[in-house]
């Protein structure tokens, strides 16, 4: 079952969806990345967040609770990039969770087809 903000989405926009879940062709550094020369964007991101917790590259970036009595250990909103990764995400040695889609997306044609 979809959560509801995708479910709105894909009702309003079918093309989001289709844009998602195409099969493109591959650039060469993504391809070698990725290990196929066709994939969905969909497909892409849930291989480098697979890659990213298999290699424990997430790190815990230490935030303060609102209240200010301490730190809090399960935020962990940054990617600390190896060279691997660095290769398909624009050579940044650090990454913020939310800009992941984005650079993700990058690689990927405006139209697909």
């Amino acid at each position: 079952m979809l959560p509801q903000g995708v479910k709105k989405t894909v009702i309003d926009n079918p093309k989001k969806l289709a844009n998602l879940i195409d099969l493109v062709n591959l650039p060469s550094t993504l391809r070698e990345f990725v290990g196929q020369s066709r994939i969905s964007r969909l497909g892409c991101f849930m291989r480098v967040w697979s890659y990213i917790k298999t290699n424990n590259l997430q790190i815990v970036h230490a935030t303060i609770y609102t209240n200010g009595a301490g730190m809090d250990p399960n935020n962990k909103n940054v990617v600390n990039c190896d060279q691997k990764l660095r290769s398909i995400l624009m050579g940044k040695s650090r990454v913020e969770l939310a800009e992941l889609p984005a650079l993700i997306k990058l690689h990927f044609p405006k139209d697909p087809k």
